[in-house]
């Protein structure tokens, strides 16, 4: 990939195992709604999930933790945060990669998750990205063609000069690509279906250098 002078990652599902928002999302909120309620933990999930889909995913407070821990009256949520810290895992390949690729590229995180989040999950590899962007926290949006918009001028970089790396179609493929950035696609669970497409950050090299 001839030009690029940015790497660009999503977080959960790219750098960072799911575990870390399932323990605070399906078990911590929950058990604290289940303790709060009198009820028991199944009920009090089942509950809870219900509340999620209500909301959805396509709107920002989807991911908001301290939305959540207001609508189920559950108090603050930053003892929940710190408390689920030993369930961040980062997937095995990705420490080496990013020691790999500093110096040659700059490193940077485009997510979807918040700040209040990103501080956890990147609390061992943060030093690798020169810019770290959360699109809800810090544009208060999605992660729209607008947001990639955005980081590229924060870095002073044009679209075509971005590779984009996630797990998610819509919010890391067809939105930067939109604008013009180079997106691969990240399946950890399938096969790539075409040469954008990745079941590991393994391979991301070798994508870089044809």
């Amino acid at each position: 990939m001839d030009g690029i002078k940015v790497v660009s990652f999503d977080v959960e599902g790219t750098l960072v195992t799911p575990d870390y928002s399932y323990a605070i999302w399906f078990e911590a909120i929950p058990r604290r709604y289940a303790e709060k309620n009198g009820i028991d933990f199944e009920r009090a999930r089942a509950i809870v999930e219900e509340e999620y889909k209500k909301v959805g995913d396509q709107r920002l407070e989807w991911y908001d933790v301290w939305y959540w821990f207001k609508r189920l009256e559950l108090g603050v949520p930053i003892p929940v945060m710190e408390g689920c810290r030993d369930k961040v895992y980062y997937y095995p390949e990705v420490e080496d990669l990013l020691t790999s690729l500093n110096g040659r590229y700059i490193l940077s995180v485009a997510s979807g998750s918040p700040r209040d989040f990103l501080v956890h999950l990147l609390k061992d590899i943060e030093p690798h990205f020169a810019k770290v962007f959360s699109s809800v926290s810090d544009y208060k949006q999605l992660k729209t063609p607008g947001f990639y918009r955005e980081m590229c001028q924060v870095l002073g970089v044009h679209p075509e000069q971005v590779v984009h790396v996630g797990d998610n179609w819509q919010f890391d493929v067809q939105a930067p690509t939109e604008i013009g950035i180079r997106a691969l696609y990240l399946d950890r669970k399938g096969q790539p279906n075409n040469e954008h497409s990745l079941v590991s950050l393994a391979q991301l090299e070798q994508h870089l250098l044809d």
